[in-house]
Formats: structure tokens, sequence, C-alpha cells
């Protein structure tokens, strides 16, 4: 793909996530898109938030869990940047005024100490690294129409984020097995979702590992200072104006998130 669609399209998805409002599949229109062609798109849409004064603050690594991959017919996770416009304040409403079609994953954010160079990173090197885990629930939202995404669609779209809410406990990840840690997942106090670690790549150790390796054969390092969003443990949870969600993560505690 050539420079000037690069450009076009980055512009175009950074226009519909100003205006909240969504396009047609970029694989719908250009049938043959590359992964590549779509991490540089990707880029030239944050562009447009770093310009206007947001930091990256982080990366979040997508689809990790057999499903999604199966849905979206790959065989390998993706990643998106995290930008300090996405945080959420935990226990302050979600306006639904501010997203598109949002959905909730509940899953485990990383927050590093020390750098990660990849490639080579091994999962003791992610744990050395990290300073601590916890719950965190990211609000995936898509600027793709009616959520027709192909790989290439969401990896343009900044791998579909939306913002992020971070809680419970913080605790070093080399006092628990994240494997085998259980999360709960509930909907307005129902239990809509059970699982354990091992969902995500085995372990969202794991995750990071890949995230790491595969930044690292791009030049890209993970930063002490940074979160990394290892990968929903969950199902795609859309929400609507009232909703209330609260996961819970073995040994760490709790997060939540309302929407209004």
């Amino acid at each position: 793909m050539n420079a000037g669609k690069i450009t076009h399209y980055g512009d175009e998805l950074h226009a519909a996530l100003a205006a909240r409002r969504t396009v047609e599949p970029l694989t719908d229109r250009e049938p043959d898109i590359t992964i590549d062609d779509a991490y540089r798109i990707q880029l030239r849409m944050i562009q447009h938030r770093l310009d206007a004064g947001e930091t990256v603050i982080g990366k979040k690594i997508g689809v990790t869990s057999k499903i999604v991959m199966d849905m979206l017919n790959v065989d390998q996770p993706d990643f998106g940047h995290l930008l300090s416009g996405m945080v959420m304040p935990e226990g302050e409403a979600i306006a639904m005024s501010t997203l598109i079609a949002p959905k909730a994953e509940a899953e485990v954010a990383f927050m590093l100490k020390r750098d990660l160079n990849g490639p080579g990173v091994t999962a003791a090197d992610v744990l050395r690294a990290t300073e601590f885990v916890l719950p965190c629930f990211e609000i995936v939202d898509s600027r793709i129409h009616d959520w027709r995404i192909r790989i290439q669609d969401t990896i343009a779209d900044n791998a579909s984020c939306g913002v992020l809410v971070l809680g419970g406990v913080c605790r070093s990840p080399r006092d628990l097995d994240l494997a085998l840690a259980g999360m709960v997942l509930e909907k307005n106090g129902e239990v809509i979702s059970t699982s354990a670690g091992a969902s995500v790549q085995g372990s969202p150790v794991n995750a990071v590992v890949w995230l790491a390796n595969t930044l690292g054969r791009l030049g890209i390092p993970l930063k002490a200072g940074e979160v990394i969003l290892s990968g929903s443990q969950s199902p795609l949870v859309p929400v609507v104006a009232g909703d209330y969600l609260r996961c819970s993560v073995g040994g760490l505690g709790s997060t939540s998130v309302r929407f209004s």
C-alpha cells in the first residue's frame, strides 16, 4: 500500500474517532491490505493524538484467545498503543456518548519497572521487569461499522482501543501463579464469565513475552513505567448506559466500571 493510502486511512480513522462515527471496513475497500500496512495506518492514526498533546503510556495485546483468533481467521495476537487520554478513574462512570459501540474485556495489567528489549525476552525476564500486576477493564471500541473486522481492520484502528480502568490490589507477579489465578466477571450482579489466566496464551506472562519480542523485532522497546494490558480473559461484553461490571482475580482483588 502506498504512502498516500496509509495517510488517507489513518486520517479517516482518527476523524471517525473524533466524531464518534464509523467507517466501512478497510478490508472491504482494500482486499490486498497487509498486516504491515495496517500497523502503518495505526501509527498515522495515533500520531494525531500525540500531536494534540497525549502521550504513550503503554501497550495492549489483543486477539489472545483461540475463540477470537478463529473468529478473525488468524494465528497470532496483535497490539495497540495506550495513550494518556484513555485512562479512566475507577468509580467514575464512563459516558456512553464518548464511545461508539463499546464492549468490555476483563484482564490483567502489568506495570513495568524495567525496560524489556526483544527479541529473546523470556517469561523470567518479564517477571523480573514487572513491578506489579493488577486487575483491569479495557473498554474496546471500534471505528469500523458494526464491528465487521478482520485482523487488518482492528490493527489499523489501534487494536480497537477505547478506554481502560485499573483497580484492585497491586501485587508482584512473582508472588502468585497468574496461569492458575481465577477470574470472575459479573455484569449487573450476575456472573457471566469465569476463567483462569491460562486462557491467555497459557499465561498472561506469555502474552507479554510475545509482545516484547514482536516489538523488539521492530526496534520498539517496552519501557519502564509503561502499563501493558495482557489480553482479555473474558468474552467481549457489550455495554449500555446503566450497566455495572466487576471483575475479581484470585490474589489481586477486584475492579469495577459503570456506564452512564
